[in-house]
């Protein structure tokens, strides 16, 4: 463990169980050997419902320059995940998440890229709707564009999609139509995320 300075955004650290036994920094969290940590992705729709689809940007640690979902982020401390999807939202794309809806409580993955990097993520899985056009951050988004929702999962489930491995599994959860599924209920969230 380290001592928190003032700019140092921290994640939460879980045992198995999904408790959280404490923080870390985040710009020292994935590695060879990355720890279980608190996650989350959304997914964010237009009115026409479609989805914003974005290539990492080519300095991110985890899987550079991999297109993806929408925003992917973690929850400071005592933050609430619907919360932390708002203030990534803001932050990534530039635009307001309305609406956010949990669709994949209880969705974990472990990858580990070629150089060895491990993703290792107890990480629930949102949708909401965009409000704005977006304005990406450079050092999150290398590119970004609208796709047809049905479109982009058939492509990701057919493999002809290349995608990152945590969106491919999040996509084979997802409902055919998440704008319209019901929400799933907070209580299989991970304890930590109950906040």
């Amino acid at each position: 463990m380290t001592t928190e300075t003032p700019t140092e955004e921290l994640v939460v650290l879980l045992d198995e169980q999904g408790q959280a036994i404490g923080t870390t920094p985040k710009a020292g969290v994935h590695h060879a050997d990355t720890p279980l940590h608190l996650a989350f992705s959304c997914y964010l729709f237009d009115a026409a419902g479609r989805l914003l689809l974005t290539r990492r940007a080519l300095s991110k640690p985890t899987w550079p320059g991999a297109w993806t979902n929408s925003v992917c982020g973690h929850p400071g401390p005592g933050e609430s995940l619907a919360d932390a999807v708002r203030r990534r939202v803001g932050d990534e794309v530039g635009v307001r998440a309305l609406g956010v809806t949990l669709m994949l409580p209880a969705f974990r993955y472990r990858a580990v890229m070629p150089d060895g990097v491990v993703e290792n993520e107890m990480c629930p899985v949102f949708v909401a709707t965009a409000e704005g056009e977006p304005d990406p951050d450079p050092r999150e988004v290398e590119d970004h564009r609208w796709v047809d929702w049905a479109d982009f999962r058939r492509a990701v489930l057919d493999g002809s999609q290349e995608i990152s491995p945590g969106c491919r599994d999040q996509v084979a959860q997802l409902p055919q139509d998440p704008l319209a599924a019901p929400a799933r209920a907070a209580d299989a969230l991970p304890p930590a995320a109950h906040v």
